[in-house]
């Protein structure tokens, strides 16, 4: 019965829906049957999804109704006796699924062939508080939740604009999740919206189990060995708006509280926040800082691995950087050892009490700093650049860059330790590689505007310009 809703008269049909909704099976989906009129009425709603106080003023507006009031027609009945203004009419099955399963009412009414949904829902939803993870010093504290609408409204309350377009669509057979493509008609790099298009059409799948990271994975297929975000996401309103402005598309996913933005490059994943809420010097600043934190944490390491086997490449002034105690473990294990073990206290620091937080992580640091020292299993050298390396992994806001960074390092650790300085080109060169075989939805480069050249772009991606200035250029873009 994938067509027309099933005809008959209305005990049948009311009996079908019943049964195809597993009516007495499934405890949270209800029937109400009511009578309007002198027309009966059955109610299909899902519990949870209702909105209590709109139905119980609707409701007794219902009641209210006479034979005479009810008209003989559907489409006069929408016109005259539907109080709420969020109405959609189902004609088919398929449609009338999604519809119920997505928390609207719908109603079944004595001698109409339609059904009518009307949008009652208020999901389960948390405060739009701040994203813990991309905290900003100034500026909005507000961020996105799982609500797809709510997310909805945060871009819409700042971009007050009719060239700013939600189109909506669902994936999964048996999920059926709304996805929605924000974008300003009037400023959109086109191509990346209709290869978005494209792909989402083609795309065939039963459920989008983990959100965005499904929806992602489905759309560019990556290479196991390329651990290069394609994607940039963020948590923040106001980031994405800006995004939208500078002519990128957002993805918005349901149940999931970030949004994709496309087409992306490595030089807009590093960017942050607080580079925009602080004057073009401060914001500067901070961004050459990471950059510059970013890349010492990169090489920090495999480098000083390569000055360990080479000590005579070590100027006379950089003496004291050499370990001169006595080594029961090899550097290189070492290393090794605490990247792994950093992860694990990090692990371990999501998994603990917040009420045991605070004293587990002053034990751990007690315990690996002093302890693990002076038992001989590891240098002092060696676990100072290794915290080194650990604290400035927090300076980039992109969880998946701030990881793939790390396996670059560690494959530059192995490598520099096995093979020494080839071994460390080698590393270098793969990671080149890995940069430019890391293709954007759009099918720019990884590296633009560096490669291809866009001098004005690089320009601002390391110096903040003033806003002015920017919004000038993106409309001109």
């Amino acid at each position: 019965m994938e067509g027309k809703i099933f005809q008959g008269d209305y005990a049948k049909r009311q009996e079908y829906i019943s049964n195809l909704l597993g009516i007495g099976q499934t405890f949270d989906i209800l029937k109400r049957e009511i009578v309007i009129g002198d027309k009966q009425v059955s109610l299909f709603i899902v519990d949870g999804f209702l909105k209590g106080e709109v139905l119980e003023k609707m409701m007794e507006y219902f009641y209210s109704l006479k034979g005479q009031d009810m008209p003989d027609t559907y489409d006069e009945f929408i016109k005259k006796c539907t109080p709420y203004g969020d109405i959609i009419t189902i004609t088919t099955q398929e449609d009338f699924i999604h519809y119920v399963l997505s928390g609207l009412t719908c109603m079944l009414i004595e001698g109409y062939d339609e059904i009518l949904a009307i949008d009652l829902r208020e999901y389960p939803s948390r405060s739009v508080q701040e994203p813990d993870k991309d905290k900003v010093l100034r500026g909005s504290r507000d961020g996105f939740v799982e609500s797809f609408m709510s997310n909805v409204s945060l871009i819409r309350r700042r971009i007050r604009d009719v060239n700013l377009t939600f189109e909506v669509l669902n994936l999964g057979s048996s999920s059926r999740t709304d996805i929605s493509l924000v974008y300003m008609k009037n400023r959109v790099n086109e191509k990346a919206l209709n290869i978005m298009r494209k792909r989402l059409d083609e795309i065939t799948v039963d459920a989008l189990t983990m959100n965005q990271e499904s929806l992602a994975e489905v759309l560019m297929p990556r290479n196991w060995w390329n651990p290069y975000p394609k994607f940039k996401y963020t948590e923040r309103p106001d980031t994405a708006a800006a995004s939208i402005l500078e002519g990128s598309v957002i993805v918005l996913v349901d149940n999931s509280p970030s949004a994709m933005i496309v087409p992306t490059s490595l030089f807009d994943i590093i960017e942050d926040p607080n580079d925009y809420y602080l004057p073009p010097v401060t914001g500067t600043y901070l961004r050459m800082t990471r950059v510059v934190t970013t890349f010492v944490a990169l090489f920090l390491t495999p480098v000083y691995i390569l000055l360990l086997d080479n000590p005579g490449w070590v100027p006379q002034w950089l003496d004291f950087i050499l370990i001169k105690d006595e080594m029961n473990i090899p550097p290189l294990f070492q290393l090794l050892i605490l990247e792994l073990a950093i992860d694990g206290l990090r692990m371990a620091a999501v998994n603990t009490p917040n009420m045991l937080n605070t004293p587990l992580s002053i034990v751990a640091g007690i315990v690996f700093g002093d302890y693990t020292v002076n038992s001989g299993w590891f240098n002092s050298e060696i676990m100072l650049y290794m915290a080194f390396v650990a604290v400035a992994n927090y300076t980039q806001s992109n969880m998946e860059l701030g990881y793939a960074i790390k396996f670059q390092r560690i494959l530059l650790l192995i490598l520099t330790g096995i093979f020494g300085w080839w071994g460390f080109v080698a590393g270098v060169v793969l990671m080149i590689v890995a940069f430019f075989t890391n293709r954007t939805m759009a099918g720019r480069g990884y590296l633009y505007p560096l490669i291809p050249f866009d001098g004005h772009q690089l320009f601002k991606r390391f110096f903040r310009v003033s806003l002015t200035q920017n919004e000038k250029a993106s409309h001109q873009g």
